[in-house]
């Protein structure tokens, strides 16, 4: 019997995946057709920062609701509401009439695509629980890379269809084309998915959403900086300038963008080949010091990039050789903070821990967001990344204070009141 559930987790989780990464496409798509659909019609960097701020804001919401609905209901629900939510914000700008397309509009549009992305994403996250056999930190640790690396890697690709269908077939067509893509996916899993993906638990309440545990709270304080310190460059910033002061097409920028972040998301994938924690046990799965350490390596790269800027060393060079600098050691940072809120989670409360978890990721995200395009209108493409170095450097003085070993994080996790 137990093996017969262990294939219908396995079959579900790869429906799950699935679906997931066809969201993630359809998400970094609309993403690239939105700024540059409203660059086109003169925004200034602030104001297109503030079309995404409530894809960013409601995402932190999702998360936190989320989580909770998913310990109450189940998988299943959240990844339907997601999916079905991504169709409607699609719809919304695909369907709408060319006059109502104006910034309004398009944030509420783009907060529910924000909340459709973070339950999705928060299904496929917590999801890897049930297929990997506790106590295998090394399994869990590659599937867990495997899976981020993979939906960043079509995230880039998500990229450079967006470039592709607005020169092709414009702004609205390419929406409802992207909605078509999200409505199969729909059908697919409720078609084929069989049973539940994960036991709900009636009596999960609201309040365990906000972790009392160390480990927890301090990983999630620790990637909103890493992440705000990755978006207050990259977001705005960086396009912006690749299309005004290095004079690239929107082809050029939307496919400079779409490789980094599928490299960024090949280096995720990858990464347990790459981190390895040197402990006296001889365990190759990474902690709290390998978080640091990385954090800590991260703070150069865009601090480098910014005083080769500053002494006129050829800014085409600099900025391709230092963003994929930079990406290398983010995608790595990145791929040891989703294992190790995997690794911290007690198994009755995975989906509220990962929640909580990416609640902070959006906070960061928001964050970045919004000073990514404040900061460029400000002072340039430098301010921002000397940002970036500031909230690197804030994220590796918070994971000095993450536990050393995972597994005795989960220990103090589990015998922790409810």
């Amino acid at each position: 019997m137990s093996g017969k559930r262990a294939s219908l987790d396995l079959r579900n989780y790869s429906l799950v995946t699935a679906a997931y990464w066809t969201d993630t496409l359809a998400d970094g798509a609309s993403r690239i057709l939105v700024l540059f659909f409203f660059y086109q019609l003169g925004y200034t960097p602030f104001e297109l920062a503030t079309v995404f701020a409530f894809y960013e804001v409601f995402g932190i919401i999702t998360n936190l609701v989320g989580g909770w609905i998913a310990a109450r209901f189940g998988l299943r629900t959240t990844l339907f509401s997601g999916l079905m939510v991504q169709i409607v914000a699609l719809g919304l700008l695909g369907l709408a009439p060319e006059a109502w397309l104006v910034v309004p509009y398009v944030m509420a549009a783009q907060a529910l695509s924000g909340i459709a992305k973070d339950l999705t994403k928060m299904s496929s996250k917590s999801a890897v629980k049930l297929v990997v056999p506790k106590d295998q930190e090394g399994a869990l640790y590659k599937w867990v890379a495997i899976l981020t690396g993979s939906k960043n890697a079509l995230k880039g690709i998500g990229f450079f269809l967006g470039g592709v269908l607005l020169t092709l077939v414009g702004f609205q067509t390419a929406m409802i084309c992207l909605m078509a893509m999200v409505g199969i996916a729909l059908v697919s899993v409720v078609l084929l998915m069989q049973g539940d993906l994960g036991r709900p638990d009636a009596e999960a309440k609201f309040k365990h959403m906000f972790s009392n545990e160390r480990a927890v709270n301090m990983l999630a304080a620790a990637r909103i900086f890493l992440f705000a310190s990755r978006d207050v460059w990259f977001v705005v910033g960086l396009p912006v300038f690749l299309r005004t002061v290095l004079g690239w097409s929107f082809w050029e920028v939307g496919g400079f963008l779409a490789i980094w972040v599928i490299g960024y998301g090949i280096v995720q994938a990858l990464a347990p080949r790459f981190v390895k924690r040197r402990a006296e046990s001889g365990g190759s799965e990474p902690d709290g010091r390998t978080a640091t350490w990385l954090a800590f390596l991260l703070a150069a790269f865009p601090a480098g990039i910014a005083i080769s800027l500053s002494a006129d060393f050829d800014e085409t060079l600099t900025i391709v050789i230092g963003l994929f600098a930079f990406g290398i050691v983010f995608a790595m940072n990145s791929a040891v903070h989703s294992y190790l809120i995997l690794a911290y989670a007690h198994g009755d409360k995975v989906t509220m821990n990962v929640g909580f978890y990416y609640m902070a990721n959006a906070g960061g995200r928001l964050v970045g967001t919004i000073l990514s395009g404040a900061l460029y209108q400000w002072q340039g493409l430098t301010s921002c990344l000397w940002a970036s170095v500031a909230f690197v450097l804030a994220a590796g003085l918070i994971s000095l204070l993450l536990p050393r070993h995972p597994t005795t994080a989960r220990k103090s996790l589990s015998a922790s009141p409810a």
